[in-house]
């Protein structure tokens, strides 16, 4: 009965999901005049030069947007909870902040700030990034704090500077590699929020790729709901690669457990 039941939960979610991206690629290759297919909306993600271009800074934004948020975010956590619990709290209300803000009320209050922003690196959609870590930081708090709760965070890192290990050692050799799938979660959270976003993209005047969907899907339908399917399809593929890293270090480390006795 219940794998009757888990079956056919399966076949509704997978239906529910399923349609709508059915949906997509059934328009995105369908003829607009006539009978027939054609894959031109999907070539022109490539050869369209703004489009193109709208995807490249948006993966180009997905990719410093990790790497600031993980240099700002991780160490801080481990020093958090090493050195100053005290400021768990302040840590979490401050990180979590974002998710109460709408697009809105940050854009208008970094105005100012941007204006030097600008002045400095110049009007490249590039700063974005210093917006999107803000954004992004509620996702990967979250991942980030389970996978640190998961691990006696004090006894590995005393453990290594009793033998000698530096601060950046210790987090770098010993305190990563425990915690990686929650770093990987956050990381790839992170590049699904910055691919998805628009709200802010569109206010600031920066031709991302959510904004430049847009854009096309004026005069050109089936390129926008291509380039909207493949965001999707791009977002499904980096979860699903999640889950199996996540899993295969799971069946690493259960192999690697040595049960008491059983060497005797």
């Amino acid at each position: 009965m219940n794998t009757a039941v888990r079956t056919g939960l399966w076949v509704v979610f997978g239906l529910f999901f399923g349609f709508p991206l059915y949906a997509m690629a059934d328009f995105s290759t369908r003829k607009l005049l006539g009978d027939g297919r054609t894959w031109q909306a999907w070539a022109n993600l490539v050869t369209d030069d703004a489009l193109y271009q709208a995807i490249v800074v948006s993966l180009l934004l997905a990719v410093f947007t990790v790497a600031a948020m993980l240099a700002l975010l991780v160490p801080t956590m481990i020093w958090v909870r090493l050195r100053a619990r005290w400021m768990s709290g302040l840590l979490e209300f401050c990180c979590l902040l974002p998710l109460t803000i709408p697009a809105l009320v940050i854009v208008v209050g970094l105005r100012n700030v941007y204006l030097w922003v600008t002045y400095l690196l110049g009007e490249s959609a590039l700063t974005l990034t210093f917006v999107y870590v803000i954004v992004v930081l509620p996702f990967a708090y979250r991942a980030l704090d389970a996978a640190l709760s998961a691990i006696d965070l004090q006894t590995l890192a005393e453990a290594a500077r009793s033998l000698g290990a530096g601060w950046m050692s210790t987090i770098v050799r010993v305190v990563v590699p425990n915690i990686w799938p929650g770093i990987l979660s956050a990381a790839f959270i992170s590049i699904a929020v910055v691919l998805g976003e628009y709200t802010i993209a569109s206010l600031s005047g920066y031709q991302t790729l959510q904004v430049q969907i847009v854009l096309i899907g004026k005069s050109d339908g089936p390129t926008s709901v291509a380039a909207s399917l493949a965001t999707l399809l791009f977002g499904f593929a980096l979860l699903l690669l999640l889950s199996l890293m996540t899993r295969g270090q799971r069946r690493r480390r259960s192999k690697s457990t040595v049960i008491p006795g059983a060497t005797g």
